[in-house]
């Protein structure tokens, strides 16, 4: 993980269960005699979530509702520090933080989880995108519950299906970064098929019924037409239409696979600087592809002008 993460490590279930008491109930000892939980079970993998974000990011109140997805903590903070070392490097190395950084987290979800883990590492400022009513609505309550969330992370409704930016960014708003989990699969059946083959690797006993998520997802969180390969290129068509108001898109990709396609996307769209970033957790592998329109010479620009010249402007006189 990445050396900034506070979750670069086994968990520390004697601070967790303080930290949340809610939790303690599924702390079991594993196999080789250390505490755990039962990773099957959605509401040990909830009770665990609720503990990291108090410890760790002075979140007193999360929740989702029942069936949507419940992500794991340390990953989608991986994302967000290797997302932070890329702003780095067009600010001479220096990670910018505070207000002055705007983030676009594209179907923010009803967990919130980016908004929260950035709002409490760097003192960012997100918008979160979301197509699905009852997700928005939760999200909205749980930052309203939360004063620390208040007044850095705005949540705005995505009325079309099909659009990824238009309707969210408004009219001359500028975002420092953009970051996307996108859906993996391409129907209800995929979707279906991979949640079973987890469950038969976590030790779920089989069932003909409906597989039970240990992570949660409704259909907008786990697939769409055209699953992580179609989103994307839609993803990336429709950033060209704001490639001047945003200095760093990029996007989680889950299926190696989907690698040659998106570089293959991003060529037709022009962009002239893309990266992929690794991330390992476990054995597990992801990565991140970011990409920007903007010459090196455009990024310092607007470094000195959104970051440089906030940076100054909040030094003590």
């Amino acid at each position: 993980m990445h050396p900034r993460n506070p979750h670069n490590g086994r968990y520390d279930f004697a601070q967790l269960t303080a930290a949340s008491p809610a939790l303690a109930p599924f702390v079991v000892s594993n196999p080789a005699g250390d505490n755990s939980i039962d990773f099957a079970n959605p509401a040990a993998v909830k009770a665990l979530n609720q503990a990291l974000l108090r410890q760790h990011y002075d979140v007193q109140h999360w929740d989702v509702p029942a069936g949507y997805l419940c992500p794991p903590i340390p990953g989608r903070a991986d994302y967000l520090h290797y997302a932070a070392d890329l702003l780095a490097t067009d600010n001479a190395g220096t990670v910018p933080t505070d207000k002055a950084v705007h983030v676009l987290d594209i179907g923010v979800g009803a967990n919130c989880v980016y908004p929260i883990i950035g709002t409490k590492a760097y003192g960012w400022r997100f918008v979160g995108s979301e197509t699905d009513s009852v997700a928005l609505k939760a999200a909205k309550s749980m930052v309203a519950a939360n004063p620390a969330l208040a007044n850095r992370v705005e949540l705005r409704a995505q009325s079309h299906q099909a659009f990824v930016f238009e309707d969210i960014v408004k009219p001359r708003e500028e975002f420092d970064l953009v970051v996307c989990n996108p859906p993996f699969h391409a129907s209800a059946e995929e979707a279906a098929s991979g949640s079973r083959r987890k469950g038969r690797n976590l030790g779920y006993p089989k069932t003909s019924g409906a597989p039970v998520l240990n992570f949660g997802g409704q259909n907008t969180e786990l697939w769409c037409e055209g699953g992580e390969e179609g989103f994307l290129k839609r993803m990336v068509a429709q950033s060209v239409g704001v490639r001047e108001r945003v200095l760093w898109f990029s996007t989680l990709i889950s299926k190696k696979e989907t690698l040659p396609s998106i570089y293959h996307f991003l060529k037709l769209a022009g962009s002239p600087e893309t990266r992929t970033i690794e991330m390992k957790q476990g054995q597990k592998i992801s990565r991140i592809v970011a990409w920007t329109f903007q010459t090196p010479e455009q990024r310092q620009e607007w470094a000195a002008r959104r970051w440089k010249a906030h940076q100054q402007a909040s030094q003590p006189i």
